[in-house]
């Protein structure tokens, strides 16, 4: 018999603290010519434990499974994660799709004990969130 170790990622210091946090974390992801899935693994402090990619799909949609959404974050020991995906369109509004994901994570985060903090849409634009349904547009100065 072999046995396998995994070594648990430590965090990267980083802490998450409001939704704007993890936008800046991801805004030169925003600009991605397609649509792409991203998670970020949490620890109990709110700290980053990795950044992940998940799905990369076409202009206006990426296919992206609750089992490859928590993979990760189980390896990690996550306690949290926060899921961002972006908009190549610079629309920021949710669409029906958007939301069947995001009530189907929160259910499996539910079964696995593994929070679900926020949903994030990004773009050059700004950010839509999930949790309090605010828009937010930051300075176009700071729009590369």
């Amino acid at each position: 018999m072999r046995v396998k170790l995994l070594k648990v990622r430590e965090s990267t210091g980083e802490r998450i603290g409001s939704p704007s946090q993890a936008y800046e974390m991801l805004r030169e992801e925003a600009s991605a010519d397609r649509e792409c899935m991203w998670v970020l693994h949490l620890n109990t402090n709110m700290e980053v434990i990795e950044k992940e990619l998940v799905a990369m799909g076409t202009l206006d949609q990426s296919v992206c499974f609750p089992r490859e959404i928590f993979k990760k974050a189980i390896l990690n020991s996550a306690d949290g994660i926060i899921t961002v995906h972006n908009h190549p369109s610079g629309r920021l509004e949710p669409s029906q799709e958007d939301r069947q994901v995001w009530e189907r994570l929160d259910k499996a985060g539910e079964i696995l004990n593994i929070k679900v903090h926020d949903h994030l849409i990004i773009s050059v634009k700004g950010f839509y969130c999930h949790r309090t349904g605010q828009y937010e547009y930051p300075a176009a100065d700071h729009i590369k």
